[in-house]
């Protein structure tokens, strides 16, 4: 395994990191808590030192797996989690929809003692806003919080994880160019390369580290669907219209030249492509079962 610093900071993070909102969640897969304690492990023993979590995945119950099951190495790896769902109250207009969010100062400190809580350590290494809207990304009040945090040893650095769905340039933009963030999270693939260029262009301006989630198009760079896929339950790409799949599997097909040498497998080519890019720190695959998280990491 390979490491790199988020831009101009002392964070470092694995190139390969460990996305761990599918452990105990069935919207990518259900990951049973026992498995993903072994995936975890094993992530460990492959090099993987930076893990990617979030105070409402599971609401609180993913933090508490991460921290229980990476206590003993936690001198060893990189904690990030994230902040701004209230996830107490209820979701938005039907089951599937947002979950009110709050970003005031108050609220940033009762959630960052929850978490710390609940992963059990004194500080995390990097504290984002989740999928904030421009209003939050507007506020000092917030960010003077967070330089507290900073300097009180809780947080040693804090960013912006852009989201839910691709997108989201102005905030990104505007968080790059006025904010002290050191890292920002969002969606970048070889099928879905905007705005996540533009903000490699500013980021490596600013000084700051980007995060590429959904590295491999949330699976169609898996190599693993056909036109009979079909996906059930709770898995959030059923709710995606049919042409998503038709048009992705024929990208796909004009990405086959990648992998004719044997030497690597689609979704091995979709992360290097992506860290070939100036700028980017590392990826955030979503890691859902051993033979994943084994291929990813070599």
């Amino acid at each position: 395994m390979k490491y790199r610093k988020f831009g101009e900071s002392d964070l470092e993070a694995s190139e390969i990191g460990f996305g761990t909102w599918a452990i105990g969640s069935d919207w990518w897969g259900d990951v049973p808590s026992s498995e993903g304690e072994r995936m975890l492990s094993r992530a460990f023993e492959l090099g993987i030192t930076f893990f990617d979590t979030g105070d409402v995945y599971g609401q609180g119950e993913n933090e508490r797996l991460v921290g229980k099951t990476l206590g003993k190495v936690r001198d060893r790896v990189q904690l990030s989690t994230k902040f701004g769902y209230d996830f107490m109250r209820k979701r938005a207009e039907h089951e599937q929809g947002e979950r009110p969010q709050d970003f005031s100062p108050s609220f940033a400190r009762k959630a960052l003692e929850a978490s710390l809580e609940r992963l059990g350590t004194d500080y995390i290494d990097l504290y984002q806003l989740h999928n904030p809207r421009m209003s939050a990304i507007e506020r000092d009040d917030l960010f003077d919080e967070l330089e507290k945090m900073k300097a009180e040893g809780k947080v040693r650095e804090y960013g912006v994880a852009l989201g839910p769905a691709i997108g989201w340039r102005d905030e990104g933009v505007k968080a790059l160019e006025t904010r002290d963030i050191t890292a920002l999270q969002t969606v970048y693939n070889m099928l879905e390369q905007e705005p996540g260029s533009e903000f490699m262009d500013v980021g490596e301006k600013e000084g700051v580290g980007i995060m590429a989630r959904v590295p491999t198009s949330s699976g169609l760079l898996e190599d693993k669907y056909t036109l009979e896929t079909e996906f059930s339950g709770n898995d959030h790409r059923r709710h995606r219209p049919r042409k998503w799949l038709v048009s992705g599997l024929k990208k796909v097909e004009m990405l086959r030249f990648l992998t004719e040498d044997g030497e690597r497998t689609m979704a091995q080519a979709a992360m290097k492509f992506i860290l070939a890019q100036p700028g980017v720190t590392c990826v955030l695959p979503t890691m859902t079962d051993m033979s994943e998280l084994e291929e990813w990491a070599a």
